[in-house]
């Protein structure tokens, strides 16, 4: 499959334009295309837009090098992250695992929450899996097949707030945050506290974790966090005045991407810079980022409700009739919430050689008013996700490169 420029002339002049200014490319690849982008294009504040577009060039080692470009990138023009932190949760979780170094812990070990504040839950059993039984691996695979928020939730519980704060500035990324955990309401002193969590083997406990507190605040310079013009509270109350998210998690683009291009090639970071982790846990990340929901046996899903390409925003929307590309993976993590779309993605195309980032956001809410579910996803969101991305898989086939990729890394086994 391929899409091609009507213009080699026009190709060549986008090149040279990424090598003298990043922040214009990607506006001028878009403005290419007006009948996809211009209503965006036209209004990218009001859309909260922002990309991050990076190539990858392979030398004769098959050694990556990186140039980024850019558009309307402001890593402190909050957006609300949604599932997009969930990706740091599942590496954070397994350097954990592995920095305990308790004997017999491994992320296969069934993991029993309690409850020890108030509106904390506890989870002794999960029948998505295998054995019912419920593990950092099990739900590592919800997350990254179908973005689980209880899986996320979980996996907060047991690094801990603090831990994941100071592992978001260890790997350098200073402009993100996560404070609460997803989709129940969590906030104020309730985020702060963490379950007691047990590790066994079969009968046998090898880890024992205490609730845990974090007093800490996390405060970051942002602009945007007060939204629109009203939003419907718990009781579905219309609240005629803006609607506030500066106690919410951050994850800026430039960090989103930075966390993906540390997880893919940690070999093009130096030792220190790279995560704690082994080559069992890349693998389990690996495939399950790019496997599709219909392909999972443990967890089960209903392929109506996670067709293939469900949780595929960037170059496949959210059609549910679309087949996916044979020779096209996307390794990936997406989140959606408030009338926010965001995908943060590495793809691969095995068949052309093909290999890039991209990490992009974009919103919409015509009426000004949050909570009520009322977003132009289909019509705004889902079209410019996958137009995007299909643009730039277009640029890729059309751009020269000195060495074809070796990507056999990315080749999973999906059985």
């Amino acid at each position: 499959m391929r899409w091609i420029f009507t213009s080699a002339l026009f190709i060549m002049g986008l090149t040279a334009n990424a090598q003298k200014a990043d922040s214009v490319f990607l506006k001028k690849l878009m403005e290419a295309k007006p009948e996809l982008f211009s209503s965006i294009l036209n209004h990218p504040d009001k859309n909260q837009v922002q990309v991050l577009y990076t190539q990858i060039n392979r030398d004769e080692k098959n050694r990556p090098t990186f140039k980024t470009y850019s558009y309307n990138l402001n890593p402190h023009h909050y957006f609300y992250p949604a599932s997009t932190v969930k990706l740091a949760a599942v590496i954070f979780a397994l350097e954990k695992v592995n920095g305990l170094k308790a004997k017999g812990l491994t992320s296969k070990s069934t993991m029993l929450t309690d409850s020890a504040f108030a509106g904390q839950t506890k989870v002794t059993k999960d029948t998505s899996a295998e054995h019912h039984l419920p593990s950092i691996e099990h739900y590592i695979k919800k997350i990254l097949l179908t973005s689980d928020n209880d899986a996320f939730n979980r996996l907060y519980e047991f690094v801990g707030r603090a831990e994941l704060n100071r592992k978001l500035k260890a790997n350098g990324l200073n402009d993100s945050r996560i404070l609460n955990r997803l989709a129940i309401g969590d906030a104020g002193e309730a985020a702060k506290h963490t379950n007691p969590i047990n590790f066994y083997n079969g009968d046998k406990l090898v880890y024992k974790q205490p609730a845990q507190y974090d007093p800490k605040e996390y405060v970051l310079q942002l602009t945007n966090t007060m939204m629109g013009k009203g939003y419907l509270d718990s009781a579905d109350r219309l609240v005629n005045k803006p609607f506030n998210l500066e106690n919410k998690n951050a994850f800026a683009i430039n960090d989103q991407q930075k966390l993906m291009q540390k997880l893919i090639f940690p070999e093009a970071f130096p030792a220190q810079e790279r995560y704690k982790l082994t080559a069992e846990d890349y693998k389990l990340i690996y495939t399950y980022m790019s496997k599709y929901p219909t392909q999972s046996k443990y967890p089960k899903y209903d392929p109506k409700a996670f067709w293939p390409t469900y949780a595929k925003m960037l170059f496949y929307g959210r059609e549910q009739n679309i087949e996916p590309e044979p020779g096209i993976r996307i390794f990936n993590k997406y989140g959606d919430s408030y009338g926010f779309i965001i995908d943060n993605s590495y793809f691969v195309d095995f068949e052309n050689g093909i290999e890039f980032f991209l990490t992009a956001v974009v919103q919409s809410n015509e009426d000004g008013i949050f909570n009520d579910n009322k977003y132009e996803y289909e019509t705004v969101c889902y079209p410019f996700m996958k137009n995007l991305g299909r643009t730039i898989y277009e640029f890729e086939l059309s751009r020269g490169r000195n060495k074809k990729p070796d990507l056999i890394k990315f080749k999973m086994d999906y059985r």
